[in-house]
């Protein structure tokens, strides 16, 4: 991977950014996009849009989004634990005896999810599922309440102390690839397409709060109003045990991005991109999605009377874990992927416009 690029995720994915508390995160992204772009702007929630182009009549917008699972400060109580909840989709049978950080606004704040000791559990706690999250607590090694509430305050951010490990045949572990892997691509597009004569605009959107509804994009497509929409996320990736390719479809890491068939999936882009990809001599995987899609991808279909999309994905091992897992070049071919069909585009060419 382009050296300027991976230093750019590596300091994103350092950066926390769970949904509503992505501010950090995107101003990481807009500084990468100002290298590139001939302009980059913020909405008013936190939406980060770089744009190549600006005045093509036809604007095509991509999405991918910063945000990440979280938790969140609930409840301190008289002894100076403190009590969660979830931000998004948090797999709860993860949590106890994690190390965690929360974002205080003094500064980081170290504690770890507290677990009782496998000696003083009763033979039916052994074998129970996990806890309820608003049952789990955190220990910051506060005396009490008051000692806690110096340095954190209720409604503050949480997210696991985990972070970049390289595995073997260049494969990466990392909390939140989804979907800061996205918001990376459609910023490296950027990059890519810089100085080059486009027939269209780019809008490269990196969207807030998908993990809590694909708020960010509903909110940058109306005000966008593009003709054409290309989503990145993150796709499950089925070569790890337990994964049932008969229900998921197949997708492998390093085998090359997703590219989706479906209902959400406009055809004409399906088959542009396959034919791009054909062009680079570029291997894709494909995922059949039969039903509504939670990503970006389905808030573009359904903002204003309907955006045309497509949704390309990174095969992602473990999602929603502290340790999701994708092979560096299927992200660095997805730019590829994705800057090929773009150049591509002619408005004359593109039959719903």
């Amino acid at each position: 991977m382009n050296k300027t690029s991976l230093s750019f995720l590596k300091h994103l994915l350092a950066t926390p950014t769970p949904s509503g508390y992505e501010e950090a995160g995107q101003a990481i992204v807009a500084d990468y996009m100002s290298q590139y772009a001939d302009k980059v702007s913020r909405d008013p929630n936190g939406n980060v849009i770089g744009i190549l182009n600006p005045d093509a009549e036809v604007k095509i917008m991509l999405a991918g989004h910063c945000d990440e699972i979280g938790l969140m400060v609930q409840y301190i109580d008289d002894d100076g634990f403190v009590y969660l909840s979830a931000i998004g989709g948090v797999n709860v049978r993860l949590l106890q005896g994690e190390r965690i950080i929360i974002h205080g606004k003094k500064g980081p704040v170290y504690g770890i999810i507290g677990v009782k000791a496998l000696h003083m559990m009763s033979a039916k706690e052994r074998t129970a599922g996990p806890p309820p999250i608003h049952d789990l607590w955190i220990d910051i090694g506060a005396k009490n309440r008051k000692d806690a509430e110096k340095v954190i305050r209720l409604g503050d951010a949480i997210t696991i102390d985990t972070g970049w490990i390289e595995l073997q045949n260049g494969l990466v572990a990392c909390r939140a690839f989804d979907d800061r892997i996205g918001a990376f691509i459609i910023a490296d597009v950027l990059r890519l397409l810089a100085k080059k004569k486009l027939n269209v605009a780019v809008y490269a959107v990196s969207t807030i709060q998908e993990e809590v509804g694909l708020r960010g994009a509903r909110m940058a497509a109306f005000g966008i109003d593009p003709q054409l929409g290309l989503a990145v996320d993150v796709g499950f990736a089925t070569d790890s045990p337990g994964m049932n390719k008969k229900r998921l479809g197949e997708a492998t890491l390093g085998n090359g991005p997703i590219i989706r068939r479906g209902p959400t999936y406009n055809p004409w882009i399906f088959e542009q991109i396959e034919n791009t990809a054909k062009k680079l001599k570029m291997k894709v995987q494909h995922q059949p999605e039969s039903r509504g899609t939670s990503t970006d991808a389905y808030a573009l279909q359904m903002t204003r009377a309907g955006v045309p999309a497509g949704l390309i994905s990174i095969p992602n091992r473990y999602m929603h874990s502290p340790v999701e897992t994708i092979a560096l070049k299927d992200a660095e071919d997805t730019v590829k992927l994705i800057a090929g069909f773009i150049e591509s585009l002619t408005p004359t060419k593109i039959p719903f416009i």
